[in-house]
């Protein structure tokens, strides 16, 4: 490291002073490390004896512990409660009760996040908590921090919904009427709103009538506008709780007076609760009382109180098909350009020059502008419902445009959420809107992207089918810039960081092989999901192409594109230099076994998996050891019994060979679980070598018979000719010796022949499979060879069909080849007899 020359730095007064102001920072913040170190006499404060119960410690730290052990305390309180409830509630509640009156903003807010653990995982009845913690959350509710007020209300809304009815008016209700009174203070008062909202639905309606509208009506009266706006909003549920006739006589004139209260936020609050409640009010009630209310905002929200319009235009969806009913085509026109000017509001007008009523608009007006058009996105479906889907492209299908291609993020990004919305409400028109798709496509802001994405297979699929009720008519051929606005975000999406977008997308282009032709895929997408496999870093992303790329492959039906695609994933993955790429190969396999038959994977990626066996890369085999399982169970026997030895070959070899010990460990683990695997059994496969082994034994029993039947015929002549020409002659004692000894080959061939040079030991192959810790379960399989040959049936030449479909074709051909070698014995018998009869007839 070279030593800093300050001859060559030049230093200005301000320069100087810069540095010395980082200096000071830097001490500054070191000074907390310093101090956050324990003295030996703190750490003996904080040593707590380890023999001692964890009740005991609880309550030993909430005594004399300090405010980090206590808090402690109470956050393991929910632990507790499920060890020891009973000696919890006896002996450390009380101490949190106690140290709580004095404690910190940490320890309150810790103490109501685990009264509410409490509650919800219902570690004591409902009445024992009620006794035990409810007054504690009630004695806290008023705390003077209101981030610590705010947390003990929230824990107390949610007690109310699970607490007993009378409990609630006892305990709740009752002290309410004092806490929500002028003299209470202001925190007190706004407490007693939310809890007048939360307890509307515990009683009857004429409970509330009685009890709780009093007290609605004096805070919606308060002279204080948080007051006001706080039981405004909680109007909807008081609402909800005491039914439509007494919200038409109660509510709804409050919700009047609030709506033309002084304060904005108290306006903003009337208007919002009576959108909400527009399905509680007759049509009556709408035309006469809301409608009005509703025209006045809108005229207002542009001239004197701007403070309503975002809230306004959020809500105009909603607000338009609630009052449908009750417009006048006048009406309905009037708030569909009401609609339109929202939507465009901050931005130039179509014909190309700025509005001469917006002037300049200051930072914080134009956020509100972006928040405006943003709420036109969100309602844009509603308002397609609102016009009608047949007038879509007559009446709002400029605002679409203008909004797709808005200038602020957020406002594409919402329209690029609810489009998938707006193209099942266009049904058969949704043609109208395949640009916009594509200009969505085609955004520079991935957030849009990925909006979109989320629903694309839905999206094209509308498309592609022109809709529910069209025909064939509108199809993607229509758009050709669909495929390069496909490639082009994909493209996007791979240059940027945000690898899980790629991924998103990936995953969805595998809806492609239903909407665009399978040369399409393969010249366009196919490859580049195997380039992506080959060179992205990514995991995730790696592997949606790779099941992307298979999905594309199922769907390809042309054998020389699927043929070279094969090659190539065997060549360039499972074959493939870098380890990466080999793992990335039996990724793809674990894909392929998901999608095609079982009858595909053998045919072409059972032996290039298992050459990974021999893999340098300890990973590999370890990630191969692992998908075996899933590699037998592609095996049908009796088609693939020559791939399932290869695989026992490969599993002796991992098991003799193997040198690692992780892999090792592994590799006799999935023995383990491959020995109680059960091999699926071609029945028909099975049945057609039946029928054939039964074909066979059927024709040689019928040849060996004939042939016995012509022997013993052709003996018997002999006989008789030998007796009357030469009896006791020397040449008729060499015939008999020849006699004898063909006998006795033919009996050699056939009890040699039976028993194969590959069964002659027969009793070792039970034990060469147990070595191994791998043996066939299947019937008819390895076990079946096993049998013993010595039994008498398989001396004659009569035997049982049943015995031969027990055994495997190797077996069978066995016998067949000891039968033909007899066959021939028998030829050369009777030759020899044959001549010694001629010489007989000679002589």
């Amino acid at each position: 490291m070279r030593p800093v020359t300050f001859s060559k730095m030049e230093f200005s007064h301000s320069s100087l002073f810069g540095y010395i102001e980082d200096l000071q920072e830097l001490t500054i913040i070191e000074r907390p490390v310093r101090r956050s170190l324990k003295t030996p006499e703190e750490i003996e404060r904080l040593t707590v004896d380890e023999e001692l119960s964890d009740i005991e410690r609880a309550v030993y730290l909430l005594s004399s512990g300090q405010d980090i052990q206590g808090t402690s305390v109470v956050a393991n309180l929910p632990v507790l409660m499920r060890q020891n409830p009973a000696e919890t509630l006896r002996r450390v509640l009380p101490k949190i009760r106690e140290v709580l009156h004095v404690a910190g903003v940490e320890m309150q807010l810790t103490a109501a996040v685990s009264f509410l653990t409490v509650l919800q995982e219902e570690s004591v009845s409902i009445h024992t908590y009620s006794h035990s913690f409810l007054h504690i959350i009630l004695q806290n509710l008023e705390h003077r921090d209101a981030g610590v007020s705010s947390a003990w209300l929230e824990t107390l809304l949610a007690v109310i919904e699970a607490l007993p009815k009378e409990t609630v008016r006892h305990e709740i209700l009752n002290p309410l009427v004092s806490k929500a009174q002028l003299s209470q203070t202001l925190q007190s008062r706004l407490v007693s709103c939310k809890i007048m909202g939360k307890v509307a639905n515990k009683f009857e309606a004429h409970v509330m009538k009685r009890e709780v509208l009093p007290l609605v009506k004096s805070l919606c009266q308060d002279v204080e506008y948080e007051v006001r706006t706080c039981m405004c909003r909680q109007l909807e549920h008081v609402a909800r709780g005491i039914g439509t006739e007494l919200t038409k006589t109660v509510v709804l004139p409050e919700l009047v007076e609030l709506a033309r209260d002084e304060g904005s936020s108290v306006r903003l609050a009337a208007f919002e609760t009576l959108v909400n409640l527009l399905d509680m009010f007759d049509a009556d009630d709408r035309s006469q009382t809301v409608l009005p209310l509703v025209k006045s905002f809108c005229e207002k929200s542009f001239k004197a109180d701007e403070s309503i319009l975002v809230s306004l235009s959020f809500h105009l969806g909603k607000l338009c098909n609630g009052l449908y009913g009750i417009f006048t085509p006048e009406q309905h026109l009037r708030f569909l350009e009401f609609y339109k000017k929202l939507s465009t509001l901050g931005l130039q007008q179509e014909n190309g020059h700025n509005d001469n009523q917006l002037h300049l608009q200051t930072l914080e007006q134009e956020k509100k502008y972006i928040s405006v058009r943003k709420n036109c996105a969100y309602n844009f479906p509603a308002m397609i419902v609102f016009v009608d889907p047949k007038n879509f492209h007559l009446e709002l299908y400029s605002i679409f445009f203008c909004l797709c291609h808005d200038p602020e993020v957020p406002v594409r990004y919402t329209m690029a959420i609810s489009f998938f919305e707006v193209a099942k409400l266009l049904n058969s028109d949704v043609y109208t809107i395949h640009k916009e798709l594509v200009t969505l496509l085609q955004d520079e802001s991935l957030e849009v992207l990925d909006a979109l994405v989320g629903h694309l297979p839905e999206i094209l699929e509308l498309m592609t089918n022109g809709g529910e009720n069209n025909g064939s008519e509108s199809k993607l051929l229509s758009i050709p810039d669909l495929i390069p606005a496909l490639t082009t975000a994909e493209q996007r999406a791979a240059t940027s960081l945000k690898w899980r977008t790629h991924e998103k997308l990936l995953q969805k282009y595998a809806c492609l092989p239903h909407i665009i032709s399978s040369d399409q895929i393969y010249y366009r997408f196919l490859h580049r999901m195997l380039t992506i496999i080959l060179t992205n870093n990514v995991l995730p992303v790696q592997k949606a192409a790779a099941r992307t790329l298979c999905v594309y492959l199922r769907y390809n039906r042309k054998q020389e594109q699927r043929h070279e695609v094969i090659q190539k994933l065997i060549e360039q993955l499972g074959q493939g230099k870098s380890y990466w790429n080999r793992l990335r190969f039996l990724d793809t396999c674990e894909f392929i076994m998901e999608l095609f038959s079982k009858s595909f994977f053998c045919k072409y990626f059972f032996l290039p998996v298992l050459e990974l066996t021999h893999d340098p890369v300890a990973n590999v085999r370890m990630k191969l050891c692992c998908l075996l399982p899933k590699v037998k169970s592609t095996l049908k026997i009796p088609t693939d019994k020559h791939l399932l030895q290869q695989l026992e070959l490969c599993i002796r070899k991992l098991l003799c060979q193997e040198k690692d010990k992780d892999v090792l460990t592994i590799v006799k683990r999935t023995v383990l679980e491959l020995d109680r695997m059960e091999i699926s059994v071609d029945a028909e496969q099975l049945e057609k070598e039946k029928q054939k082994n039964e074909g066979r034994s059927t024709n040689i029993n019928d040849k060996m018979f004939e042939k016995k039947r012509r022997d013993s015929k052709t003996s018997s002549v002999l006989a008789k000719s030998i007796n009357l020409s030469i009896s006791g002659s020397s040449s008729g004692t060499s015939a008999g010796k020849e006699e004898k000894k063909s006998k006795l080959v033919r009996s050699q061939s056939f009890s040699t022949q039976v028993l194969h040079p590959k069964y002659s030991n027969i009793d070792k192959c039970p034990n060469k499979s147990s070595a191994t810790g791998y043996t066939s379960s299947v019937p008819g399989i390895g076990k079946s060879c096993m049998l013993s040959f010595s039994d008498d049936s398989f001396r004659t030449h009569s035997a049982g069909n049943s015995g031969n479909a027990a055994f495997p074709s190797s077996c069978s051909r066995n016998l067949f080849n000891s039968a033909d070698q007899k066959n021939n014995g028998n030829k050369e018998s009777q030759a020899r007899r044959m001549s010694i009869k001629n010489r007989k007839s000679n002589s």
